[in-house]
């Protein structure tokens, strides 16, 4: 029992984390520049941990009681997703070409990597429905005991897929060195975040209606 709980948590938790999203474009991202990655796989890897943990504590059950925090969360999203996109557009006019070398600076502070990530974590409504809710409340159909397993199986797949998709994006940084290949990541991580963004407001506009 407790073996097929860490199992459905690691696939359930896989299934739902890898979907793209503006999280994962921006490791990538991220990890494509070998700008600050560790901290940045580190902290998506943690948000998430403690996000499925609390829906399994029940949290998803409390935001379901308070359904007013939903639009503040979407319009703040989206808000955010549009000043990074704009940020993107941006870079893709005047791209940054990646500098590789052990002695090559990071264009990334660790503070407005730490700010971007927490903020790619709890903006965006859409995680707390896939993590709290989904997750949290199929974990609250195991016993405690088989929970415990459940949860570890859906954080190790979280943590295995942010490292994954941050280092493996290292395969791209000779892409990444010319101000064409730069110029092109930015062009979709712009595309992608105002794509995301417009759905949160199409969805908010939806619901006034």
């Amino acid at each position: 029992m407790n073996f097929l709980a860490f199992a459905d948590g690691a696939v359930l938790g896989a299934a739902l984390i890898i979907a793209i999203g503006a999280q994962n474009l921006f490791v990538l991202r991220q990890g494509a520049r070998r700008d600050q990655i560790f901290i940045i796989c580190l902290l998506s890897s943690l948000i998430d941990a403690s996000l499925i943990l609390l829906g399994a504590m029940g949290l998803g059950s409390i935001i379901a009681a308070f359904p007013s925090l939903v639009p503040w969360a979407s319009w703040g999203g989206a808000l955010f997703l549009i000043v990074f996109g704009v940020l993107s557009c941006r870079r893709a006019i005047w791209p940054e070409p990646l500098q590789t070398g052990e002695d090559t600076p990071t264009t990334t502070s660790r503070r407005k990597a730490v700010l971007l990530t927490l903020a790619f974590g709890f903006l965006n409504p859409h995680v707390y429905l896939d993590t709290v809710i989904l997750l949290g409340g199929i974990a609250a159909g195991y016993a405690m005991h088989a929970r415990i397993y459940f949860v570890i199986g859906a954080v190790i797949a979280s943590f295995a897929w942010f490292f994954a998709i941050g280092y493996g994006a290292r395969v791209l940084a000779p892409l990444m060195q010319n101000p064409t290949g730069a110029r092109s990541l930015d062009v979709i991580v712009a595309a992608m975040m105002f794509f995301i963004a417009a759905s949160l407001i199409h969805e908010q506009l939806t619901a006034i209606d």
